[in-house]
């Protein structure tokens, strides 16, 4: 039987002491926000995203942002990371409530405990930091993934700590994946043990020299997987001089491509992703039923 470590549990925030009523829905429009990444200043990408928000506003009921879109793909983690009560997570939590969508993406993150400031050292010799991926909904839930597989040719290894859980996302009817930049080539962590997810998430720094596996890998998940698939990447330069050309788009679960934003530009794409369709098809071609089965080592350390 197909075993994957136990699907980390969502935090919970409830909104005037009670939870907003779930609404089912059969086609859920999805934006894809393709955008530069100011390098390592958290408030001028908050200010950008702010902005594009804005004409986002009633498009869409989920928006996803490229990995890291609050600092860019950085290895200073003892200056930029935050708990999910810091100033990042906070920030988005009221605009997924103000603007009515959800909010994905990652940034760099670490436990409450492990913040430091000139008046407080750390509490922890090493402490532990994650590129964190989030799901912040409308009604106040927030959903967190911790990179399973770390980039280990850009020293991701050695400044953060890899997880071992995946988090499956309920969200008005549609179960959805959330996954980050690398562990695109990985296809045994993405898999869809007995149609447990409906639309895969990947949101990424993935600079030009490998841009062909990246178009290739998200029409691959898609296939294999029998689901929808978004993929997100950043554009521009970051702080290392490393260019970035996008290709973010959305896949069908044909592997039809239903969405895209141009090479090179700043910009959003929304289309509408009907369930109905997709169960349909999983029932007319049941492939699924024919996997393999494994079990993964949840112990991954990515070193």
């Amino acid at each position: 039987m197909e075993r994957f470590p136990r699907t980390s549990q969502s935090e919970r925030f409830k909104k005037n002491g009670f939870r907003q009523p779930f609404v089912t829905m059969n086609r859920l429009r999805v934006s894809i926000l393709q955008t530069d990444i100011a390098w390592e200043n958290k408030q001028d990408n908050l200010r950008r995203l702010r902005e594009k928000l804005e004409t986002l506003r009633g498009a869409a009921e989920i928006v996803v942002l490229p990995e890291t879109f609050s600092t860019g793909f950085s290895m200073n983690t003892d200056k930029l990371a935050e708990p999910v009560t810091g100033d990042t997570i906070t920030t988005l939590r009221q605009w997924a409530s103000e603007y009515r969508i959800a909010i994905a993406g990652s940034y760099i993150s670490c436990e409450e405990n492990s913040v430091s400031s000139e008046d407080n050292s750390l509490s922890r010799k090493h402490p532990a930091y994650y590129n964190r991926a989030f799901f912040l909904t409308p009604e106040g839930e927030a959903y967190f993934y911790d990179k399973r597989h770390l980039f280990r040719m850009g020293n991701e290894t050695e400044h953060f700590t890899a997880g071992n859980r995946r988090t499956v996302i309920p969200y008005r009817g549609w179960n959805i994946l959330l996954l980050v930049c690398y562990d695109l080539r990985f296809p045994v962590w993405s898999r869809n043990v007995n149609n447990g997810y409906d639309l895969l998430i990947y949101v990424a720094n993935w600079p030009v020299p490998r841009r062909k596996v990246w178009d290739v890998l998200l029409q691959a998940r898609a296939l294999e997987n029998i689901s929808y698939v978004c993929g997100v990447n950043r554009v521009g330069k970051d702080g290392n001089r490393f260019p970035y050309d996008g290709g973010s788009a959305i896949y069908s679960y044909k592997g039809e491509l239903m969405a895209q934003v141009p090479d090179n530009e700043e910009g959003a794409a929304t289309v509408p992703l009907e369930l109905s369709a997709l169960q349909a098809f999983r029932n007319k071609f049941p492939a699924w039923k024919d996997a393999d089965s494994f079990t993964i080592v949840s112990d991954n350390s990515s070193r």
